[in-house]
């Protein structure tokens, strides 16, 4: 026998034993058939329908915050000029108010029913109800009713915003592939951005081209109908997708389960169960949450209020000096969701938590300075920390819980932060301006927070190019798959264990069954 077939016999042996070992003794591998290859045109109408969504949730909030002035004079008209304000600012905090119970019923929702048909409601729901502000009679025509119908619309507002960013990060993050979850659910806060500001620029232009009375008169509702056919167009793309992969995998590995143990184990958990079992997940994301939105509401909430009464710009420049900030942030988010796809998440979080720190308090004296060009370069310096939160938090976020609990994980730690330090941020700034007097006093409430949101970072798990917790794989391409599978063992972004539990399982048992022996 030759030496080149001699050194065959041992393979072709080693391949044949292979092939006769029982299967359950070979250590579960990743198959081709176990990767989830993206349906790219499925993709792109995902990510135009939660985009648009997420456009009209923060049309509305900057239409209503650069609107509410008049809003409380028309609903509110015998009262004092402080009553009236308080009023609209108080009808704003009851959306947030709201925020929390929509975040739990409705994760809960679309854990058990679908992530789809949850947020096609929750678009309905809020199209609906941003319409029948811009028609609901005012305190002329149905008295002390208009006022309570007010209330009554912002919080159906605030319940279905609840579910809306939970679910649109869910929903995108589950569809988007590994190697770029990141640049995808970015675009949702490019979305978010963009709405922010065509409300505010649509509210100015209005302010520039109509008079005074015609603002107070009827002007005021034109943005609030504006938001039904931006609504019918989102819930058209939303009702043109399907529930995503991750989705439907989890709900057949719960009916495939062997035994009610493990059915048990796959099932979504009610809240209570939720919170015991990831209790160090949700507060990681309340914090993160937390710390983002007090500089992000900042910059967008806050800053109209705080240009025009601390730093004595009037109404519409302290207006207009936010919207090329807030479109070149806009802008820039993807970019910066794009590189936590390649240098991780954790690295790009705490560029946003450590300038949030280091730049609260320039960015304040710039605008303090009075000058036009300081204040948008102080504009900026607060603007750039947001730019490296937001857009990373919508891909780290649902990373930290299985799919089978990842919705109403994110309704409750998400809406949470939300409720308490977002629709907080400029009530408490405002506050802290006047009870210290000092126009300084907003930027440490600011690096409070980020050393916060800093802490949290540090335990935050990285997720960057890595399945997320209870799916497969997801690739963009056949190709992709094929290779993924080839480099299972060597790949740094992917974890056997994590990916089939059961082989740790059969490990155990194996050790268990030698010691016997031995």
């Amino acid at each position: 026998m030759s030496d080149p077939l001699k050194n065959q016999v041992p393979t072709l042996w080693q391949r044949l034993v292979r092939r006769l070992r029982p299967v359950k003794n070979e250590p579960r591998r990743l198959t081709v058939e176990d990767v989830t290859v993206v349906d790219r045109p499925m993709l792109r109408r995902a990510v135009a329908g939660t985009v648009v969504g997420n456009l009209m949730e923060w049309y509305d909030i900057g239409v209503y915050g650069y609107l509410a002035v008049i809003i409380g004079r028309a609903f509110l008209p015998d009262a004092s000029a402080g009553a009236q304000s308080l009023f609209s600012l108080g009808v704003f905090a009851v959306t947030f108010v709201a925020r929390p119970l929509g975040g739990i019923v409705l994760g809960q929702l679309g854990d058990r029913l679908g992530r789809q048909r949850v947020l096609a409601f929750t678009l309905i729901m809020m199209a609906a109800a941003t319409f029948l502000i811009g028609v609901l009679p005012d305190f002329s025509v149905i008295g002390v009713w208009a006022p309570i119908l007010l209330i009554v619309l912002k919080l159906a507002q605030g319940f279905s915003t609840g579910g809306e960013y939970a679910g649109a990060t869910t929903f995108i993050t589950e569809y988007a592939p590994d190697k770029r979850r990141g640049f995808y659910a970015s675009l949702l806060d490019l979305g978010s951005y963009m709405g922010f500001a065509i409300g505010a620029a649509f509210v100015s232009i209005l302010q520039l081209t109509l008079s005074a009375e015609t603002m107070q008169g009827f002007a005021w509702r034109i943005p609030f109908l504006v938001a039904l056919p931006l609504g019918l167009i989102a819930i058209y793309f939303r009702l043109k997708i399907e529930d995503t992969p991750a989705f439907q995998e989890a709900q057949d590995a719960s009916a495939r389960a062997s035994d009610e143990a493990q059915a048990a184990a796959d099932a979504p958990k009610g809240v209570l169960a939720l919170i015991r079992a990831y209790w160090r997940e949700l507060l990681t994301a309340f914090v993160l949450v937390a710390a983002a939105n007090t500089v992000g509401y900042a910059l967008t909430s806050y800053m109209p209020t705080y240009l025009t009464g601390t730093l004595g710009y009037d109404e519409v420049h302290g207006t207009l000096l936010t919207l090329p900030v807030l479109v070149a942030m806009a802008l820039c988010i993807p970019l910066t969701g794009k590189l936590s796809d390649r240098i991780g998440r954790k690295k790009v979080l705490f560029v946003g938590s450590i300038s949030a720190i280091v730049l609260a308090v320039p960015a304040f004296l710039f605008m303090m300075h009075g000058e036009i060009w300081s204040t948008l370069l102080g504009l900026a310096l607060l603007a750039f920390p947001v730019t490296f939160y937001v857009a990373n938090l919508a891909s780290s976020l649902p990373a930290l819980f299985p799919t089978s609990s990842r919705y109403g994980g994110m309704g409750i730690s998400y809406n949470l932060a939300v409720a308490l330090f977002a629709g907080t941020a400029p009530v408490v700034m405002e506050a802290l301006v006047q009870m210290t007097g000092s126009s300084l006093a907003p930027a440490f409430y600011v690096i409070g927070t980020s050393i916060a949101g800093f802490i949290a970072v540090v335990v935050l798990k990285e997720s960057a190019r890595r399945p997320l917790p209870g799916a497969m794989p997801s690739v963009q391409s056949h190709e992709e798959a094929v290779e993924l599978v080839e480099t299972q063992e060597d790949n740094p972004d992917l974890d056997l264990d994590e990916l089939f539990p059961e082989r740790l399982a059969d490990a155990d048992v194996e050790g268990e069954t030698a010691a016997e022996k031995a």
